[in-house]
């Protein structure tokens, strides 16, 4: 035999959600499309997402009035309600941390060129401690060279550019 109140608490589990709740919910499904408006075809692609939604994805890129991109953001989020929301966040973690690992990788090769150019001893006897396998001329070279850039009346910055490259090169091996 069951309780009034069990019969009670069963009609609420069954209740669909509030409107509040629905919107919140086509809200956070819109603006999870909007950012796939940011990414590549090939990137959509390998989504496996209805044809219909790619294709709004693709023609709100080429949208250039607020009110029609508004609207077209809209459809987005209308196309994205119907799809499972699981995959797509799944994809947006993983290109957020490949965004963010590029970032971290930028910001070393950054810094070992700024070592380099600032303290170029000390830091070019790290980097051959950590690298042995570079040629430590060519590396001499390369750093005075941006070195020079540095002082008053250097050039372009095609030096620094170029061990910056080197770095890059350098470093992906790790």
């Amino acid at each position: 035999m069951t309780s009034r109140a069990d019969d009670e608490s069963d009609e609420h589990s069954l209740e669909p959600p509030s409107k509040s709740a629905r919107k919140r919910a086509a809200l956070a499904a819109q603006r999870l499309g909007e950012r796939l408006i940011g990414f590549k075809d090939a990137e959509l692609d390998a989504l496996g997402l209805p044809e219909r939604l790619v294709e709004a994805i693709r023609e709100a890129r080429r949208i250039r009035s607020r009110g029609a991109g508004a609207r077209q953001r809209q459809l987005i989020g209308k196309l994205m309600r119907e799809i499972d929301l699981g995959a797509v966040q799944d994809a947006l973690a993983a290109r957020d941390a490949e965004v963010a690992l590029a970032s971290q990788r930028f910001h070393r090769v950054e810094s070992w060129r700024d070592r380099l150019i600032g303290e170029p001893a000390a830091a070019l006897d790290e980097l051959v401690r950590t690298h042995p396998h570079i040629n430590r001329t060519q590396w001499e070279q390369a750093v005075a060279a941006a070195r020079a850039e540095r002082a008053p009346g250097g050039g372009a910055g095609a030096a620094s550019r170029t061990l910056f490259q080197l770095l890059r090169e350098l470093l992906a091996r790790d």
